[in-house]
C-alpha cells in the first residue's frame, strides 16, 4: 500500500496536471487516447514507485516524462502489431500460395501496400511512415515541416478515408508499381533522413537502424527496377550521404558540419559504389530528376579532398537544375550555402533573408543566416540566429555545435 504522503502528491498532481499532461503529450503524439492511456499508466508507477523512491522534487515534471516514455512503448508494440497484421491480412486476402508475388521483402511489400495512389501523396507518404516506416507523428511533422497536431490530423483523416472508402490493403502486383512507386521513394527518403540527423530529443543524434534499413530497402527495389533513374538515383544519394557518416560526431558529442569534417574517415567503399551509381545514370542520358541531381551534388563533394577543393561552380549548376523541378524553400537554402562558397557570404544572405517568411520554423534556415552573419563580421546578429536554431533545435549534437559557435563569437 502506497503510504499517505506519497498517495497525497498522486492526488494532488492528478488533480492540478492531469489536464496538462494529456495536453502535451496530445500535442506530441497526435492522438488523444495514446495520450490519456499514458498519462493513466505514468500516475500508476507514481503509486507504485513513489512510496519507495520518494516523492520527486518535481513531481509534474516526472509524470510528463514517465507518460512520454510510456507513449513511446505504446506506439512501438503498436506499430509491431500492425506490422504482423497487415502482413498477415495481405497474405490471407490474396493467392493461399507461400509467394509473395514481386516483391519479396516484408516490408517493402507493407510500405508499397500502404502508398496507395487513392489517398494524395502528402497523406499516403505520412501514414506510411507512421504504420511502418516507424516514425513518431512529431518525427513525420518535422520531415514536413509542419506542426504535430497538423500531422496527426492529416494521418487520421488519411485512415479515415481508408475505412470510408474500403481502400483494399492487398499484395501489389507488377501493375501496381508505377502508380506507387514515387510515394515509396519519398517514404525511404524520409525514413533515411531521420536516421541520418534524429529529429528526437531522447534519441542518439544519429540513428543507424534507420538509415541502415532505408538503405537495404532502397537496394532492394534497385534490384527490383534497376533501369529506373530516380531509385537509383536514391541508393547513390544514400550511400554518399551515409559514407561520411563516421566523421560527423565528435567524441565529445557534437555534430561536425561537413567543412569541418575528417575526410579520411569517410567510407571510401560505400563512395565508390556511390560514384560509379551516378556515372551510370550520366551515362543513359536521360534528363536527371531529384534524387539524381542530388546524388550528383553528394559526388561532387565526396571527390573534393578538401572543402577548399570542392568545385562550388558545379554544385551551383546542379541546384539551378534542381531549383528547375523543386523550386521549394529548402532546396533555395542549400544552393545559397553553395553561393556563399562560390561568391561570397553577403550575396548569399541575400538570398536567405528573402526565405524568412517560408522557413521562419526551420532550425536550419536560422542555423544558416547565423553563420553568414558570423562570416560578414556581425556577431551581435549571428548570436540572436543562432539563439533562434538552438531554440528550434531537438537533436543534441547539433545543439552542442551551435551552442560552442555562438559561444565563440567575439563582440
Amino acid at each position: 500500500m502506497p503510504s499517505p504522503d506519497a498517495q497525497e502528491a498522486v492526488t494532488h498532481v492528478h488533480r492540478t496536471e492531469w489536464a496538462r499532461i494529456v495536453a502535451s503529450l496530445t500535442r506530441h503524439f497526435g492522438d488523444l487516447d495514446i495520450a490519456e492511456d499514458a498519462a493513466a499508466e505514468a500516475f500508476a508507477t507514481a503509486i507504485e514507485r513513489w512510496p519507495a523512491d520518494g516523492v520527486p522534487p518535481n513531481p509534474g515534471a516526472w509524470l510528463t516524462t514517465t507518460a512520454n516514455r510510456k507513449a513511446i512503448d505504446r506506439i512501438r508494440r503498436e506499430q509491431k502489431r500492425l506490422e504482423k497484421h497487415e502482413e498477415a491480412h495481405v497474405i490471407h486476402e490474396t493467392d493461399p500460395s507461400p509467394q509473395h508475388g514481386i516483391i519479396e521483402d516484408d516490408r517493402l511489400r507493407l510500405i508499397f501496400t500502404c502508398c496507395h495512389p487513392a489517398l494524395a501523396m502528402e497523406a499516403r507518404v505520412a501514414l506510411t511512415l507512421r504504420m511502418i516506416g516507424g516514425l513518431t507523428v512529431p518525427e513525420i511533422a518535422r520531415a514536413f515541416l509542419v506542426q504535430d497536431t497538423t500531422m496527426g490530423q492529416r494521418i487520421s483523416r488519411a485512415k479515415a478515408k481508408i475505412r470510408a472508402t474500403g481502400i483494399p490493403y492487398r499484395m501489389p502486383t507488377a501493375d501496381d508499381l508505377p502508380a506507387r512507386h514515387t510515394g515509396v521513394l519519398a517514404v525511404l527518403y524520409l525514413i533515411f533522413n531521420e536516421g541520418y540527423l534524429s529529429t528526437t530529443s531522447d534519441a542518439h543524434p544519429i540513428r543507424t537502424d534507420l538509415s541502415t534499413e532505408a538503405i537495404r530497402l532502397t537496394r532492394l527495389l534497385h534490384d527490383l527496377l534497376p533501369a529506373d533513374g530516380e531509385t537509383t538515383g536514391l541508393l547513390a544519394l544514400m550511400l554518399l550521404t551515409e559514407a561520411r557518416r563516421p566523421a560527423r560526431i565528435t567524441s565529445a558529442g557534437e555534430l561536425v558540419t561537413l567543412d569541418e569534417q575528417d575526410r579520411t574517415r569517410w567510407d571510401t567503399t560505400l563512395i565508390a559504389e556511390g560514384h560509379q551509381l551516378v556515372r551510370e545514370r550520366l551515362a543513359s542520358g536521360a534528363s536527371p530528376r531529384r534524387y539524381q541531381i542530388l546524388a550528383a551534388i553528394n559526388a561532387v563533394h565526396t571527390s573534393a579532398p578538401t572543402i577548399r577543393d570542392t568545385d562550388w561552380s558545379q554544385i551551383v549548376a546542379l541546384y539551378d537544375q534542381l531549383t528547375r523541378r523543386d523550386p521549394s524553400p529548402i532546396v533555395a537554402l542549400n544552393r545559397a550555402i553553395a553561393i556563399a562558397e562560390l561568391d561570397g557570404p553577403h550575396v548569399a544572405l541575400a538570398i536567405v533573408e528573402n526565405l524568412r517568411d517560408a522557413l521562419a520554423d526551420y532550425h536550419a534556415y536560422h542555423a544558416t543566416r547565423a553563420d553568414l552573419l558570423r562570416r560578414l563580421g556581425r556577431p551581435a546578429d549571428a548570436r540572436i540566429a543562432y539563439d533562434h536554431a538552438i531554440a528550434l533545435t531537438t537533436n543534441q549534437a547539433e545543439i552542442a555545435t551551435l551552442t560552442r559557435r555562438r559561444d565563440q563569437l567575439v563582440q
